[in-house]
């Protein structure tokens, strides 16, 4: 019988792994990545220096022990190069894996805006441990860092390295902090929080070129500006990993395309976490992979089962505001009412029936979350 094979080793690979052992021991399970294979929570790499863990300390384990403890197979180091879907092989360059069937948990790669100057090797992501690896490297004994993009991510940076001894300037175009997660009065309680800690914002603008200047850099605004840094840490956002489905003529739109059971175009070929768009959404956090993983382990341990969104909030990790949002669906019309407290801001969204669908919680009024969730209804 031919295996199973799972393409990726983060939270979303490694959590379908876990979910599918509990139900069916022994099929053979093969996972394939690009990086080293370590087990880790995606989530940590924002708050490591604030707790001063170098790559391997946030790390769990490495394949070896996931490999014994899962009865898997785990290759590292190896890029899939194809997916030939007649054959129901996957490629990876001049060697063919046959599978049964075919799992994508590729995730989701770091959007990098246009750039000029001479400084550009100067410019760092963080999408994985590795990542963030290096960057621990590049930045060790540095004091300043410029971040562009203001959204989860890099607010999350900037509360972390700020709390690790490092000045902070943070680039953001939109004119504030979380754009797309919150409203203006929570983004406020959250940039003036982060002000207050020492982090430097410069909204309304964008990075136009990054040279070198001395030992560190020099990055040109929009505006004309410029901010000298030691080295710059990237956080725009990120896009689903979709080239390999495309290549395969899988269904992609946002994201690969899948049914409420995780299942692509193919019936053969599944696809979960931060890579899928199911059912038409895309969303590039912890509790809906979680579900998903769950889901899927059921399907391919032969109970097909659909994945169920309930209330899906996002948790911001920034220890200076606190941040707990549920952002209302777009199409959705209402309006915002808020009670504000300094940095503890309560925004419910109602729509015109007067029914809660959205809310945005920073600082104490975060403990509300729970109740607020009872109110909410089911993504679906």
């Amino acid at each position: 019988m031919s295996p199973i094979i799972v393409i990726g080793t983060g939270l979303a690979g490694f959590n379908l792994l876990k979910e599918l052992r509990k139900l069916d021991q022994e099929t053979p399970v093969i996972l394939l990545t690009s990086d080293d294979g370590r087990n880790y929570s995606k989530p940590m790499l924002s708050t490591g220096f604030t707790k001063s863990k170098q790559a391997d300390e946030l790390a769990m384990g490495g394949p070896e022990q996931t490999a014994t403890a899962f009865n898997a197979t785990v290759r590292t180091g190896v890029t899939v190069t194809a997916i030939d879907r007649a054959a129901k092989e996957v490629v990876l360059g001049d060697e063919r894996l046959a599978y049964s069937k075919l799992v994508l948990a590729c995730g989701a790669e770091v959007f990098r805006p246009p750039l000029e100057g001479d400084g550009l090797d100067r410019v760092y992501t963080v999408n994985d441990l590795m990542d963030y690896a290096r960057f621990r490297e590049a930045v060790a004994g540095k004091k300043t860092v410029l971040i562009t993009g203001g959204g989860l991510i890099g607010c999350e940076f900037a509360n972390d390295l700020t709390n690790g001894g490092y000045q902070v300037h943070l680039v953001e175009p939109v004119g504030r902090c979380l754009p797309a997660l919150l409203p203006e009065q929570a983004s406020l309680a959250v940039s003036d929080a982060l002000s207050k800690l020492g982090v430097v914002f410069h909204f309304g603008v964008f990075v136009q070129r990054v040279d070198q200047h001395g030992d560190g850099v020099r990055a040109t605004l929009s505006d004309g500006s410029t901010v000298e840094a030691d080295l710059v840490l990237s956080a725009v956002g990120l896009r689903p990993r979709i080239a390999l489905a495309e290549a395969a003529g899988l269904e992609t739109g946002r994201g690969i395309r899948v049914d409420r059971c995780l299942r692509t175009s193919d019936a053969d070929i599944y696809a979960l976490g931060d890579c899928a768009e199911v059912d038409g959404h895309v969303l590039l956090y912890v509790l809906p992979l979680m579900a998903a993983a769950r889901a899927l382990a059921k399907t391919l341990a032969g109970e097909e089962t659909p994945v169920s969104y309930g209330v899906m909030p996002v948790s911001i990790k920034t220890p200076a505001c606190p941040v707990v949002c549920m952002p209302p669906p777009a199409e959705v019309a209402g309006e915002w009412e808020f009670e504000i407290d300094g940095h503890h801001v309560k925004g419910l969204f109602r729509d015109a029936e007067g029914q809660l669908r959205g809310y945005a919680l920073t600082g104490d009024a975060c403990g509300e979350r729970m109740k607020l969730n009872k109110e909410l209804p089911a993504l679906f």
